[in-house]
């Protein structure tokens, strides 16, 4: 008998599964409404031209090398991602008081966040909200955390946010648990609380103790605008808080398999930092040792040049246009066919994700309808 033959077979993880049927189906007027990535007219993966750019320049530049990078990776991707969520001229970026760690993209970056959170600071509660991206709860739990909890967040009959009912679980959460936020294009409603509702939200965290942890996988990808798009992060931070963010470069620059990613840390005392900086180390060198350089060198490249810079926000603007464009495309489809139901909501949230909120006998009926339509 094998050593392993006690071990269970857990589902597929299901985004991935659905992504290798659409990848098997031989049929060629399929759509691929799975994966969270952005896709041209033609249905194809975008490279960013500005990426194209940088790519062929380092493969021509024979000063670079497969060297390991430090552990805390690149010190030009991290100060330079660091900046893009809090602005360049950021008093706490200034001083130090914000600095970046490189990850191996945004789930890496939470990872190492939820590790050094419950080794180090001792927490053990964490909130998300419901729904959220689904992984934010096996991250916290495969990291130690005992209690994985939600906060009420779709509001399902108006098809909106619950404002009141994430206030009231906030409220509830016992002192130091950790909140996960979404910075911009909430995943998987699409819809964020207004710059008001993110000022009471931030009163209720800061008056129960609670920390905040801003997950920002969309950064300029949302709205066409990064500043825009950081506004959230921006305020907890300019309002005293100390917080993490975790960054990822996967939609935003196009570099999905680069595994590009930033963790920051946003402190207010200066002898804080060489300690966190010792913890995090102890926990990438015994999660991967060190960061990949490929993606994060093309990051660093391109924000460290106002050029190239501009050539990027071009290209989140062509993503971030197309995306409002399929949604007002698939609103008016849906309404000129007369199907049943109000399909504001499509075009008042953003992002790449749409939440319907749709039963599954509420698709069956919708489907139904459509094909009787067409």
């Amino acid at each position: 008998m094998s050593r392993f033959s006690k071990i269970g077979t857990l589902p597929p993880i299901e985004v991935f599964a659905l992504n290798k049927a659409y990848l098997d189906d031989p049929h060629l007027d399929k759509v691929n409404l799975g994966i969270g990535a952005y896709r041209t007219d033609d249905g194809k993966p975008w490279v960013l031209p500005v990426v194209r750019k940088i790519e062929q320049l380092m493969a021509n530049d024979e000063g670079l090398n497969h060297e390991y990078l430090p552990m805390l990776g690149l010190d030009s991707f991290c100060l330079a991602a660091t900046k893009m969520v809090l602005r360049h001229d950021n008093p706490l970026v200034l001083s130090g008081l914000a600095f970046g760690v490189q990850c191996l993209s945004g789930t890496g970056a939470l990872r190492v966040a939820a590790e050094f959170l419950c080794r180090q600071l001792g927490y053990t509660s964490v909130y998300s909200s419901e729904p959220s991206w689904e992984n934010h709860h096996l991250i916290f739990k495969m990291s130690g955390f005992p209690n994985t909890r939600t906060y009420r967040y779709w509001d399902k009959v108006n098809r909106c946010l619950d404002f009141d009912g994430m206030l009231e679980d906030l409220n509830n959460a016992p002192e130091n648990s950790v909140i996960i936020l979404h910075g911009c294009a909430h995943n998987p409603t699409g819809v964020d609380p207004t710059e008001e509702q993110w000022k009471k939200i931030a009163d209720v965290i800061k008056k129960k103790s609670l920390f905040p942890l801003f997950d920002v996988a969309y950064q300029g990808f949302a709205s066409g605008d990064p500043d825009k798009d950081a506004w959230a992060v921006r305020y907890f931070a300019s309002a005293g808080f100390e917080l993490l963010v975790a960054q990822s470069f996967a939609k935003n620059f196009g570099l999905y398999n680069e595994r590009a990613g930033n963790l920051v840390f946003v402190v207010n005392s200066q002898e804080c930092i060489a300690p966190i900086k010792s913890q995090v180390s102890i926990i990438i060198r015994a999660m991967y040792s060190n960061p990949p350089n490929h993606g994060a060198r093309i990051v660093a490249s391109i924000l460290n040049n106002a050029d190239l810079t501009e050539e990027w926000k071009q290209c989140l603007k062509t993503m971030a246009d197309r995306v409002r464009d399929m949604r007002i495309l698939l609103r008016n489809k849906l309404e000129s066919l007369g199907t049943p139901g109000n399909w504001q909501h499509i075009t008042s949230q953003i992002g790449m994700f749409s939440y319907t909120g749709l039963s599954r006998k509420s698709y069956c009926k919708l489907f139904i309808a459509i094909v009787t339509k067409l």
